[in-house]
């Protein structure tokens, strides 16, 4: 199956646009999943609390999402090159701003505001619009694949890294390191900065765009997609904010949650090419179902299990064959839908869906560990609200593949 979704890909040019778009993704992700590693020593620096940087955490989440359709509306009118640097030198700032911040509303600036916006300028709306907009319709699902996968690889580089700098370093200088390392993805902007030879050669205009975003928000399959995305957005940054917090509450090292972050990502490469391959065979929603009942039964799993080392990267290595693999599905079906004009704009708006579900899951762990001491309701809302999406993804207006599920 694997092998099928690469022979798409069969031209030098679209491996330049997609290894690009990866790379951008790679760094942009690869720093927002790992900042979870500086909640204890920011904490333990500033004396802030745990719930009021998780707060400063939680709407960097939301924030992230808001800037998706904006990010991609801006795209998909103006072209994604000055999106995307913008958006890089604004992740920058912000990573270099955060270790002067002392207070929660400083916090909130620099990574709440700042690092949020400008790794959302260029993240997967921007991102996958782009490069679907330059691609061939067949070379599409491996695209977001291989794309997604790159987001991936970052998680499983920079978090052990970034721990490793933490500890040698400490958190300032490991975060400075942060916003040098963000530089090295702007050569990778000019790629993507090129007209796109599959893009309709209409001239855009707002009227079209806000008709389209009309249209898709009245959809109910689009109303279904966006909500069984809320819980993956959930799910996802409440772990990625609060899984060293789970392992310390767990008496294990501050190196089980690095490497546990790191296999999630890891793993993740594995799922998020599988995911672009089913995509390509079978319809995305059922690809969604299976995701998101996964995540419910590794949950349960995961509370009756033995607290140890080999618990938690086994724990990681589950979650993360379907972490952010969630994505290319769930863009697929916007792009059946509704097409690929328009794309980042509408794919942008589920992903602010998704991270009105993040901000949840970042802000209620922090109040959840202050008022009950650990995380145990945290878990029970994720098996429900993983079990929930499951179901709501299958109703969706779908049209089957030919010789596909």
């Amino acid at each position: 199956m694997l092998r099928t979704m690469f022979r798409t890909l069969n031209q030098p040019a679209l491996w330049a646009i997609t290894l690009s778009a990866a790379g951008i993704l790679m760094v942009t992700m690869g720093a927002r999943q790992s900042l979870g590693l500086f909640l204890s020593p920011i904490n333990t620096s500033t004396g802030l609390g745990v719930a009021s940087i998780s707060l400063a955490m939680a709407v960097g989440q939301f924030t992230w999402g808001a800037v998706q359709p904006l990010a991609g509306a801006a795209a998909d009118r103006y072209g994604p090159g000055r999106v995307l640097l913008a958006g890089l030198l604004l992740l920058t700032l912000g990573s270099a701003l955060t270790p002067f911040m002392s207070t929660t509303w400083g916090l909130i600036v620099s990574l709440g505001l700042f690092s949020a916006i400008g790794s959302g300028a260029g993240s997967f709306s921007v991102l996958i619009g782009a490069s679907s907009q330059r691609l061939p319709l067949e070379a599409r699902g491996a695209a977001s694949g291989v794309i997604n996968a790159g987001g991936s690889f970052g998680q499983f580089v920079f978090a052990p890294i970034l721990q490793t700098l933490i500890q040698l370093l400490g958190w300032m200088g490991a975060m400075w390191s942060l916003a040098v390392m963000t530089l090295a993805a702007l050569p990778l902007v000019r790629v993507l900065s090129k007209p796109g030879e599959h893009l309709p050669k209409h001239v855009s205009s707002d009227a079209g765009l806000w008709q389209s975003v009309q249209e898709a928000l009245a959809d109910r399959s689009y109303q279904f997609l966006n909500l069984g995305f809320f819980t993956c957005g959930f799910h996802i940054a409440f772990l990625v904010t609060h899984l060293p917090g789970e392992v310390d509450l767990c008496g294990l090292p501050s190196s089980v949650a690095s490497w546990s972050l790191a296999i999630i990502g890891l793993f993740n490469i594995f799922g998020s090419l599988y995911a672009g391959s089913c995509v390509a065979h079978y319809r995305s929603k059922y690809v969604l179902f299976w995701m998101y009942a996964s995540r419910a039964l590794m949950v349960a799993l995961y509370l009756v299990a033995p607290k140890t080392d080999l618990t938690f990267y086994l724990f990681a290595a589950g979650l993360g064959f379907t972490w952010l693999a969630t994505v290319p599905p769930t863009a697929a079906i916007v792009g059946k839908l509704f097409g690929v004009r328009y794309l980042g704009t509408l794919f942008g708006i589920s992903l602010l869906s998704h991270q009105i579900g993040g901000f949840l899951g970042a802000y209620l762990g922090g109040i959840a560990l202050t008022r009950f001491g650990d995380y145990t309701w945290m878990w029970y809302a994720d098996i429900a609200l993983a079990a929930a999406a499951a179901l709501v993804n299958l109703p969706i207006r779908e049209a089957a593949l030919p010789n596909a599920a």
